[in-house]
């Protein structure tokens, strides 16, 4: 069986390993990415050259592949969120699938180990806009069906993080 693979986006692993103070600067860059090099050396503890050339450094090699603003779903007139189960013939990371991309609905796309080869994010305006979506994605060559779960609230959303936890803390209960 050929897969369909050929111009299909290929998941990066940067080729750099990240200390401590690259990993102070990434936080701060998502924190506030607007702040001074000044402003996140005193952060780190370098001076404002030395976080320029880090950064740089850091884009150069992917770990920064933007700067980016982001929107708050209603605010743009998508306030319902869902994600979107799908199963496709084959394995889900065909060229034909990535055309998912296409649509500015869809947020995010992961092939997906399981019982669905994706899961796309995807903001719409209404539930009649995510119908729509859905008709669409039927006609895409390959779907053979989906399951779609919207979200109600949502309590904590935030880009990839830098910093890492190095034992997990125990969580306190609350009292009975």
């Amino acid at each position: 069986m050929l897969l369909e693979t050929d111009d299909v986006k290929q998941n990066h692993v940067p080729g750099i390993v990240l200390d401590a103070i690259d990993r102070k600067i990434l936080a701060a860059l998502v924190q506030d990415a607007k702040q001074t090099n000044a402003a996140i050396g005193q952060i780190a503890g370098l001076s404002a050259p030395a976080v320029h050339e880090r950064v740089k450094r850091l884009h150069k090699h992917g770990v920064i592949s933007g700067i980016v603003a982001l929107l708050h779903g209603a605010a743009v007139g998508k306030p319902l969120l869902s994600f979107v189960h799908v199963d496709a013939d084959g394995w889900g990371k065909s060229q034909r699938m990535m055309r998912l991309a296409d649509f500015p609905e869809v947020e995010e796309i992961h092939s997906v180990a399981g019982d669905t080869s994706l899961i796309v994010k995807v903001r719409t305006a209404s539930p009649d806009a995510l119908e729509h979506f859905l008709s669409q994605l039927y006609i895409l060559p390959g779907v053979r069906g989906t399951k779609s779960f919207v979200v109600l609230s949502t309590y904590e959303e935030r880009v990839t993080q830098a910093t890492v936890t190095s034992a997990w803390p125990a969580i306190p209960m609350p009292p009975e």
